[in-house]
């Protein structure tokens, strides 16, 4: 008898280690939701795969609203989706190229770092679809989705401008490179269009160099880095700063909040996502963010490949489109003076009414009537 009772408790803990196996979380990025079906209990094939840039999934910027597309696109139609995190540039083609190689159907590659990977691996790959946020790659199986990061910017820029009490505003990058230059530039024309003086340390008189209050963090995923940069600029007597630098903007938010409770009247501005949703802790330290809708794009993206519909080619996501924009947050911190002042600069633009400067020796120029 009691060796029938030591062979029913190990058949029992064999058992019971079976279930707790079964129970285990993947080891592999991606969501670990059920995608047996759909919310309307659909059920589809595809396999999406997503490499972020140096920032990582959880960025609460530009990757994270990527991701949130997709896992958007997963839930609703229940797709399988598998998402890389690339910590340095060197991650980029392994990562696009191991995607393909496990079967997905659409591998997308987020940020512009990662456009000579996508070049390679769309020629090595000509059966696969990609799709390069950020950038573009002249390839038929690749979809380029860009963004007019200036329009969403110039609004940023008119709110800092109508806000600053030192008539002194700045700006922190991550990289200076074209696309992060266009989020400076709108910026610095949208704070030029309501208060030229306070657009002064924004914009160089060679319209080459970055202005006094510009900065750059070389980096999109520093937090340290930006807040140094932060503190420098609030030290210098900016009250208003606006980041386009991925996971460096959290460092900014760390400084702002921490001068804010010594007293001191600062504000910061977000991007990318609704960072007073993203980042609840620093909420009150924002005045808005720029929303750039990466996640419908990732969404659209996804859904074409679901319907059948995917095609390559290149799309250019404005006001107009819908693809940039401001903060529903705005609204929580700003005034709502400059609030409607934001939304007229808004409605002229997206009648062509004003056409938003890309570079700095545009703004160097750039006059509104």
């Amino acid at each position: 008898m009691k060796m029938k009772r030591i062979v029913a408790l190990l058949a029992t803990v064999a058992m019971t280690a079976t279930l707790l196996v079964g129970c285990a979380s993947p080891k592999d990025g991606g969501s670990t939701g059920d995608t047996s079906k759909g919310d309307e209990g659909t059920k589809s094939e595809v396999f999406i795969g997503l490499s972020t840039d140096e920032g990582g999934i959880n960025d609460k910027s530009f990757n994270q609203t990527a991701n949130d597309g997709v896992v958007k696109a997963e839930k609703e139609f229940g797709l399988k989706y598998k998402y890389l995190e690339a910590t340095k540039k060197e991650d980029y083609e392994p990562n696009l190229q191991g995607l393909i190689d496990e079967g997905a159907d659409l591998t997308f590659a987020i940020g512009y770092q990662l456009s000579d990977a996508v070049k390679n691996i769309a020629k090595n790959n000509a059966d696969s679809k990609l799709c390069l946020i950020d950038s573009v790659v002249d390839a038929p199986n690749v979809l380029s989705i860009t963004f007019k990061e200036e329009e969403g910017s110039f609004l940023m820029g008119v709110i800092a401008g109508l806000t600053t009490k030192t008539n002194k505003v700045g700006f922190i990058g991550g990289k200076d490179q074209e696309t992060i230059v266009k989020f400076e530039a709108g910026f610095a024309a949208g704070v030029a269009a309501v208060n030229p003086e306070a657009a002064k340390g924004l914009i160089s008189p060679d319209g080459k160099a970055v202005g006094t209050t510009v900065k750059y963090a070389d980096s999109f995923a520093d937090t340290n880095k930006g807040y140094e940069l932060a503190k420098s600029l609030y030290d210098d007597g900016v009250d208003v700063i606006y980041h386009a630098a991925g996971g460096c903007g959290i460092g900014l938010f760390q400084a702002t909040k921490e001068l804010k409770e010594k007293g001191q009247d600062v504000w910061a501005i977000g991007v990318d996502m609704d960072q007073q949703v993203s980042l609840p802790e620093y909420a009150d330290v924002m005045l808005s963010s720029m929303m750039k809708r990466v996640d419908n794009a990732t969404y659209d993206a996804a859904k074409s490949v679901v319907d059948g519909t995917f095609e390559g080619g290149n799309k250019v996501l404005g006001i107009a489109e819908g693809g940039v924009g401001m903060s529903d947050s705005t609204s929580k911190n700003t005034d709502a003076k400059v609030i409607e002042k934001a939304k007229e600069f808004e409605e002229k633009i997206k009648k062509g009414e004003i056409k938003v400067p890309g570079t700095r020796a545009e703004v160097k120029d750039f006059k509104v009537n």
